[in-house]
């Protein structure tokens, strides 16, 4: 995390809710984790314990804590001494380096006191998806006091599945805090890394812990006055839970939910929790693919054949495009969708000749009889929505179509009340049984791939036929000539 925002963080930290109880408390507290951090006016010496392999910075004892207690704030009783301090490190303003716990003993234990910037005092109330950064930043540290505890782990999963949707912005606002991090001091890492963690352990604290967060009169307060900005430890709102604004807030009561509310709730968010969302790499990958799939056909990238109408003054290649005689190159388009075929006046013309050699054209004819409706004049549309129904929806229908029973109950009540989109489910229905069905044979067609090889057997079969016709002349002279010797033969004879 950048100093600067450490800095802000300590300068903020007048708070303008001073009247409330618990600022008051934290004031308190601070007043003594000031006074004790102060070597000076004779508080505790923090210093840098050497270990068996390595150096712990900025240290102190807990039971040089409970001595400067004892003797400044004039208490007798050791176990007095120890409550407080307790007190003090629940709240996160010092903690212990090696362990979750946040609580005061009276022995050689290591304790750090806490960076301002993450006081209380700040009114920080930080959301899942900062721990879910925090969590993602621990992982990619390998080292062994930065693994994950077994609680910290199921957290992490679960934030996972709940903020799915986003993961991979979380992911990178974890790496991009682990590049800044790395680039610091190793001592001044270590110290930022243990007072990130107490941080979290106070908001997040060990199963078993009491949470000095859960219940707060802060908490309290600010439900009476929803509309303040809450801060974020990393800067990333979390969008469900931002707040409206207070010039669009009524005055009416909150209204008690109800049984009805939260059923509506639950069905709500099953449907959420089933809802299919791509990743954003897939999407970006879906892209670059249909990017380079029309590339071709796009005469601002790529040369076209016989010239650029863009660029120039021949529109040989638009009236090509247009022309009933499709080229190998226009074809070829034809498989890259339904979408694509049904476009071109041409692949869907050869799209419902296919379709009647299978005796199947009546649901293309009632598509475009549905896409022809969207564009009819209002007046028209009654009276238009009725023939269709009875030529392929109705019973004894000329044409029928197959249609599931969901969406034909859906266009017999949107008939009641014609309108343009009144067969929008059918018609979408129709669509999925082309696409996934007669589509597929249509590519596979001799239809299809005799257009799509046009071009290319074109001077071979022009070859051919001249080869066959030379032949048969050829042929047809060998006979003539045959009999006219026999002829002679016998007349000689």
């Amino acid at each position: 995390m950048a100093e600067g925002s450490r800095d802000q963080g300590s300068v903020s930290a007048t708070d303008p809710e001073d009247d409330s109880p618990n600022m008051i408390v934290y004031r308190k507290i601070e007043d003594i984790v000031t006074r004790i951090q102060d070597e000076k006016a004779g508080g505790v010496s923090i210093r840098t314990v050497k270990s068996f392999l390595s150096k712990i910075p900025s240290v102190v004892s807990g039971a040089d804590i409970v001595q400067w207690l004892m003797r400044n704030l004039s208490i007798e009783d050791p176990a007095e001494a120890i409550h407080l301090g307790s007190l003090v490190a629940a709240h996160g303003y010092i903690f212990p380096i090696s362990d979750h716990v946040l609580t005061l003993k009276d022995d050689g234990t290591l304790y750090r006191f806490q960076s301002p910037y993450f006081w209380p005092s700040n009114c920080w109330e930080p959301e899942n998806t900062d721990y879910a950064i925090y969590l993602c930043k621990r992982t990619m540290q390998n080292k062994a006091r930065l693994e994950l505890a077994d609680y910290e782990a199921e957290n992490l999963a679960r934030l996972q599945r709940a903020f799915a949707r986003k993961w991979e912005f979380i992911f990178m606002q974890a790496e991009a805090q682990v590049k800044i991090d790395r680039k610091k001091d190793k001592a001044e890492r270590k110290i930022l890394d243990s007072q990130e963690r107490a941080f979290w352990d106070v908001h997040r604290p060990v199963p078993g812990c009491v949470n000095t967060t859960e219940m707060d009169i802060r908490k309290c307060r600010r439900e009476k006055n929803p509309h303040r900005v809450k801060k974020s430890v990393y800067g990333v709102p979390d969008d469900g839970q931002s707040q409206p604004s207070p010039l669009h807030i009524s005055s009416q009561p909150i209204r008690k939910p109800t049984k009805e509310d939260v059923q509506k709730e639950i069905t709500f968010l099953n449907i959420q929790l089933d809802r299919h969302c791509m990743k954003v790499s897939k999407v970006a990958d879906s892209l670059m693919s249909y990017t380079e799939q029309f590339m071709e056909y796009d005469p601002f990238v790529s040369a076209t054949e016989p010239s650029n109408p863009w660029i120039s003054d021949d529109t040989s290649f638009w009236d090509m495009e247009a022309s009933r005689e499709p080229s190998q190159h226009r074809v070829k388009r034809w498989g890259f969708s339904l979408d694509e075929a049904l476009k071109d006046p041409v692949g869907r013309d050869q799209f419902l000749k296919f379709l009647e050699s299978e005796f199947s054209s009546e649901n293309l004819r009632f598509w475009l009889a549905v896409q022809d409706l969207k564009r009819r004049p209002l007046q028209d549309v009654a009276s238009r929505a009725q023939e269709i129904w009875q030529e392929f929806l109705a019973e004894g229908a000329p044409s029928p179509i197959n249609l599931d029973s969901h969406s034909y109950e859906r266009t017999s009540q949107n008939l009641k009340d014609p309108g343009r989109y009144s067969y929008e489910d059918a018609q979408e229905h129709i669509f999925k049984l082309m696409k996934s069905d007669s589509y597929a044979r249509f590519l596979r067609s001799n239809i299809y791939q005799d257009l799509l090889l046009a071009r290319k057997k074109q001077p071979a079969d022009t070859e051919q036929g001249r080869r066959t016709s030379l032949e048969k002349f050829t042929r047809s002279v060998g006979k003539s000539l045959t009999g006219k010797r026999l002829t002679g033969l016998m007349q000689s004879s």
